[in-house]
C-alpha cells in the first residue's frame, strides 16, 4: 500500500445518504475531520436510490421535495465539511464507488481503526460513524453465467457513459421508472450524441411506471426513437470480455438473439449489509444495537445512526435518523477531545460556528 492512498482523519462515515451527510454537517460543526465513503456513484443511499423523483413530506421545514432535492440540499450544507463541488459531487473527503471492506482495531498506544476499500482505499481514524442505511444498495443483476465484468456491461447512465454510447447500440433491461427513464435520456440526446439503436428490454410489454412517463415513453416509442423486445435473458454470447449478444426465451417459448454494442442493466437496487456483517459488530436482525444516549455500539467508538441502527423505541424515519447524528456528533466529540469544553454552541449567534460555516459576519 502506498503512501498516497492512506487517509488519516478524525472520523469515517459509511454512507452518503441523508444521515451520512448531515453526520458530516454536525461534526464539522464541533471541529471534527470527517471523511465519507458510498458505495454508490452519488451521493443521497435511498433517496437517489429508490425515490429520487417522488415527493418526501416529513422533513422539517420543508413541505415537500424529491429525493433527489434533499440530497442536494443536504450536500450543500455539508459542503463547508467536504470541500465539495456540489455541481459535479468532486470532494476530498467524499468517495463515491467504494465499498468498505474491513473495518480493523488499530494497534498503538491511540484507540482507532483502519478501514480498507474494495478499491484498496485505507483510512485511518479515531472513530466510525456507520449511516450505511439498510445496507450498501447494489444493482440488480440477471444472474447470467460470464456477464460480469464484461467491458460494455453498466449499471449507472452517468456522464462518462453517455459520451461512449453515440451511434452505438444500447439494449437496457429493466420494466420500472429507472429503466425507462434512462431510455428516454438516451432517446433525448442531441443527434451528435444520440445513441444509433435503443431497445428496451423487459420480460413482458407493460412497464411499471407513471402516467407521465409512459406517455413520454410511447411517444418516442412511435417515432422509432427506442425499441422493446420481450423476453427473457438465458445467456449471453461474450468474447475478449466483452458481450455481443443476449439469448432471449421469447412469450412464444422460442430462443432469439439480441445483439447490443452496450448492456445497461436497471433492474433497481437491493440493500445487502455485505463485508459490514464481518466487522465484529453485535447484530440484531440485521441492525447494529446502540446506545439511545450516544448512539455508540457495543463497540467503543463506533457508532450506528439512521436505518442500520436498533434501540429501545427506535422508529425508522428520516428525521429520528437527523436526531440520532446529531446526538452521535456530540457524543463523539465527548470521547475524541476529552480536554475540551464541551459547549453547546448555537449557529444563529456562535462566531466560532459561522467561521467553521464560513459565514461571513455583517459590521
Amino acid at each position: 500500500m502506498h503512501a498516497a492512498h492512506m487517509i488519516h482523519t478524525d472520523v469515517v462515515v459509511i454512507g452518503a445518504g441523508p444521515v451520512g451527510l448531515f453526520q458530516v454537517f454536525q461534526l464539522g460543526l464541533l471541529g471534527i475531520d470527517a471523511h465519507v465513503v458510498d458505495v454508490l456513484p452519488e451521493a443521497g443511499g435511498q433517496c437517489i436510490a429508490l425515490y429520487p423523483d417522488k415527493p418526501i413530506y416529513d422533513v422539517p421545514g420543508i413541505p415537500h421535495c424529491t429525493g433527489r432535492e434533499l440530497a442536494s440540499l443536504l450536500l450543500k450544507q455539508a459542503s463547508p465539511f467536504l470541500g465539495i463541488d456540489t455541481l459535479n459531487q468532486d470532494s476530498p473527503r467524499l468517495h463515491l464507488g467504494h465499498q468498505v471492506e474491513s473495518v480493523t482495531p488499530r494497534a498503538g498506544i491511540e484507540p482507532g481503526f483502519t478501514l480498507t476499500t474494495h478499491q484498496q482505499l485505507t483510512f485511518n481514524c479515531k472513530a466510525v460513524m456507520v449511516a450505511a442505511g439498510a445496507g450498501a444498495f447494489v444493482p440488480r443483476t440477471l444472474n447470467l453465467p460470464g456477464l460480469e465484468g464484461a467491458s460494455n456491461l453498466h449499471y449507472h447512465l452517468d456522464d462518462d457513459l453517455l459520451a461512449r454510447l453515440a451511434g452505438q447500440h444500447v439494449v437496457i433491461s429493466g420494466g420500472g421508472e429507472e429503466a425507462v427513464g434512462a431510455a428516454i435520456e438516451l432517446a433525448s440526446m442531441g443527434a451528435a450524441h444520440k445513441a444509433a439503436r435503443i431497445t428496451l428490454l423487459h420480460r413482458r410489454d407493460q412497464f411499471q411506471v407513471d402516467a407521465d412517463l409512459a406517455e413520454r415513453l410511447n411517444a418516442l416509442i412511435q417515432a422509432g426513437d427506442i425499441e422493446v423486445t420481450v423476453g427473457m435473458p438465458t445467456d449471453c454470447h461474450r468474447a475478449d470480455g466483452v458481450i455481443h449478444s443476449l439469448a432471449l426465451l421469447t412469450p412464444d417459448s422460442t430462443t432469439v438473439d439480441l445483439p447490443l454494442d452496450h448492456l445497461l442493466v436497471r433492474q433497481g437496487m437491493s440493500p445487502k449489509l455485505g463485508p459490514l456483517a464481518n466487522w465484529g459488530l453485535p447484530l440484531e436482525r440485521k441492525q447494529v444495537p446502540v446506545s439511545s444516549a450516544t448512539f455508540e455500539s457495543d463497540v467503543p467508538r463506533i457508532f450506528a445512526v439512521g436505518d442500520i441502527n436498533t434501540y429501545p423505541g427506535k422508529k425508522r424515519l428520516l428525521l429520528c435518523g437527523f436526531h440520532e447524528a446529531t446526538l452521535a456528533a456530540h457524543a463523539a466529540s465527548t470521547i475524541l477531545r476529552p480536554d475540551t469544553p464541551q459547549h453547546l454552541l448555537y449557529t444563529t449567534t456562535s462566531p466560532l460556528l459561522h467561521e467553521r460555516l464560513g459565514v461571513k459576519r455583517s459590521s
